[in-house]
């Protein structure tokens, strides 16, 4: 499916891209050898009505609205930043809007929405080696360390792994985490383009990125499930090329919480391989849902008695 330059509407200062019913490709994911969130049955345990399409799925819709606002720009220097607010499932239809900045013109904010309004999510684009501060950035400076981590008690701030190598060829499927490969991805992606076929789109950096979290994982007390909440992706020296190996490092650089989860943020730095040159970095909340973890309230007071405030 193609996203031509006449199914992108301009009404003032907003981009809206046409509606999209994005595919769901998880289903077979396993996370440290358990299902996942995208898997039905784990998910309508958690009260969901089935497996989630994964978050930066949503990505492609917003890559045509990127290149009406920043032209060529887009490739080498873009950057996507979001707060994912509401799930979608396979069959519902959303669509990308993208709302330039009347006072920075390397910078929009965008949102996605569903047919009842419901909001996929928020965030921004933009774009250049030196641009503004993103949406994401932006909100992590606003919230509070976790005071009381139980779930994340074991991977403090500034845990880093090695650096891991990482390809991503067109027909190689990407692993237990993804496990598809590119020509399946491009198969339904809802945004096709012909540069694709050598360069990565958004959603795929993801992928690439993330590939192989569980050979060296944080020590995230499991079994629980854990969902993205916010993502960014940044390129500093783009594009991202089908076939080209990378090493990606990973670091957490903030524990924050909320009633119902315990996030890990993590920065990946996405190397050229073997140098010291990042050509892209992602900034991802895994947030993790205390209810799924059996063992939670017992835990957490054993860590802190009755002080424990979760």
């Amino acid at each position: 499916m193609t996203h031509s330059a006449e199914a992108i509407v301009e009404g003032g200062n907003t981009l809206t891209g046409p509606w999209r019913k994005p595919r769901q490709m998880l289903s077979k994911q396993s996370v440290s050898g358990s299902a996942s969130i995208h898997d039905d049955t784990t998910a309508q345990q958690l009260r969901f009505s089935g497996g989630t399409i994964e978050g930066p799925t949503h990505f492609s819709q917003f890559e045509p609205l990127a290149g009406r606002l920043f032209g060529e720009a887009w490739r080498r220097t873009g950057c996507i930043s979001v707060h994912y607010r509401a799930p979608v499932f396979e069959g519902e239809a959303v669509r990308a809007l993208a709302t330039r900045s009347t006072e920075l013109a390397d910078y929009a904010d965008i949102r996605m929405e569903k047919g009842d309004g419901t909001e996929v999510l928020t965030g921004s684009l933009s774009v250049g080696d030196d641009p503004p501060q993103s949406a994401l950035r932006a909100r992590l400076e606003g919230l509070e360390p976790l005071a009381q981590p139980v779930l994340v008690a074991d991977v403090p701030v500034g845990t880093r792994t090695s650096r891991v190598p990482v390809t991503m060829d067109r027909d190689m499927p990407m692993g237990a985490l993804y496990p598809f490969s590119l020509a399946d991805k491009l198969a339904v992606i809802t945004e096709a383009a012909e540069r694709f076929a050598r360069e990565l789109p958004f959603e795929m950096i993801s992928v690439l990125a993330n590939a192989k979290a569980d050979v060296e994982p944080f020590a995230v007390r499991r079994p629980s499930i854990g969902l993205f909440a916010d993502q960014e992706i940044r390129l500093h020296d783009g594009p991202l090329r089908v076939g080209e190996t990378y090493e990606v490092e990973r670091e957490v650089i903030a524990r924050t919480g909320s009633r119902k989860t315990e996030s890990l943020w993590t920065e990946y730095r996405i190397y050229r391989a073997g140098t010291d040159a990042v050509a892209a970095t992602m900034l991802l909340n895994l947030a993790s849902l205390k209810g799924s973890y059996p063992a939670y309230e017992a835990e957490a007071q054993a860590l802190y008695g009755d002080e424990f405030d979760g």
